[in-house]
């Protein structure tokens, strides 16, 4: 139950290791998206439903090229207005090596955040996955002890940082050069 700090964070990652962080609006369970098997811990340790693809943090809006990606003009301009930022937006992506992130679903849901501590975690780190840290229907930790309490010695590291009792990310995808909300959350897209 070690406490690390971002930048030991992510080099923890890019060796397959998985932790808890304080994101832009939770704290997150981590995983490099580039390493299966941590992806798969992840899943295991939160007991998620296998079916059920997590959110991709991202440094950059650039990186969603690095899942074969890439969106039109329209699209570009509306992630702009949006990232970085507390929405997370599903973005179709039909590349089978990504199949163990997407779960099938043929999409993925990314999101650029604006907190400058995570933003320079995931330039280093590289995208991860980050469900909310909690254990499949409990309530999400507000704080590194509650997340500890949850998970214990099951992850590798914590990040402490403050108590996170937001909303989650506001989930959408964009239909015909539109928004379409698929959860709401921190942020009110119209």
């Amino acid at each position: 139950m070690v406490t690390v700090s971002f930048e030991e964070a992510a080099r923890r990652i890019r060796t397959g290791e998985i932790g808890v962080v304080p994101t832009d609006t939770l704290y997150g369970l981590v995983a490099s998206v580039l390493d299966p098997a941590a992806v798969e811990r992840v899943y295991r340790v939160r007991g998620r439903e296998t079916r059920k693809p997590c959110i991709v943090l991202l440094g950059d809006m650039s990186d969603i090229g690095r899942f074969g990606i890439d969106p039109g003009d329209t699209e570009r301009a509306m992630l702009a207005q949006v990232w970085p930022g507390e929405v997370s937006v599903v973005l179709p992506c039909r590349d089978k090596r990504w199949d163990y992130i997407h779960r099938g679903t043929g999409s993925i849901a990314f999101r650029v955040p604006s907190n400058p501590e995570l933003h320079g975690f995931l330039v280093a780190a590289g995208p991860v996955v980050a469900p909310s840290a909690n254990p499949e229907g409990e309530r999400p930790a507000e704080t590194v002890e509650e997340a500890r309490a949850y998970f214990g010695t099951l992850v590798d590291f914590f990040v402490d940082g403050e108590r996170l009792s937001g909303a989650p990310s506001t989930v959408a995808r964009i239909v015909n050069g539109k928004w379409e909300v698929l959860r709401e959350g921190a942020v009110a897209l119209s």
